[in-house]
C-alpha cells in the first residue's frame, strides 16, 4: 500500500526558510517521478515542482525556481523541498505526490497523472 508522509511544515516569518520531507513506502520509490503540489486556503491545487527518478532533473513552477529546491534520496525513500525567501503567498498545505506510472521520465504535471498524495503539511508564512 502506497504511503506518502509529509513533514517539516510550520510557521515562519517572511524571508525565512523551511525544508519539507516526504517519506515514501509501499512502492519502489526510485521507479517514479515525484512531485510537490500545494493548496492555498480557498484555492485549488497548484503545481510546485517535480523531480526525475534518479534526481538529476528537476522542474519548477514559474516563479519558484531560485527560491525552491527539490531533491530526493532514493536510499532513504525520501523526497525534499527546500524553500527559501518564503513569502506570505507561499502559505498553503504542501503535498507530495507519486506519479501514476513507473518508468516515466516526463516531468510535466497534471492532476490526473498524480492520483496518490500524502496528507499534507501546513506551511504558514507571516508578513
Amino acid at each position: 500500500q502506497v504511503q506518502l508522509v509529509e513533514s517539516g511544515g510550520g510557521l515562519v516569518e517572511s524571508g525565512g526558510s523551511l525544508r519539507l520531507s516526504c517519506a515514501a513506502s509501499g512502492f519502489t520509490f526510485s521507479d517514479y517521478v515525484m512531485s510537490w503540489v500545494r493548496q492555498a486556503p480557498g484555492k485549488g491545487l497548484e503545481y510546485v515542482s517535480s523531480i526525475s527518478r534518479g534526481g538529476g532533473s528537476q522542474r519548477y513552477a514559474d516563479g519558484l525556481k531560485g527560491r525552491f529546491t527539490i531533491s530526493r534520496d532514493n536510499a532513504k525513500n525520501t523526497m525534499y523541498l527546500y524553500m527559501t525567501n518564503l513569502k506570505p503567498e507561499d502559505t498553503a498545505v504542501y503535498y507530495c505526490a507519486k506519479r501514476r506510472y513507473s518508468g516515466v521520465s516526463y516531468l510535466g504535471y497534471s492532476d490526473s497523472d498524480y492520483p496518490e498524495r500524502g496528507q499534507g503539511t501546513q506551511v504558514t508564512v507571516s508578513s
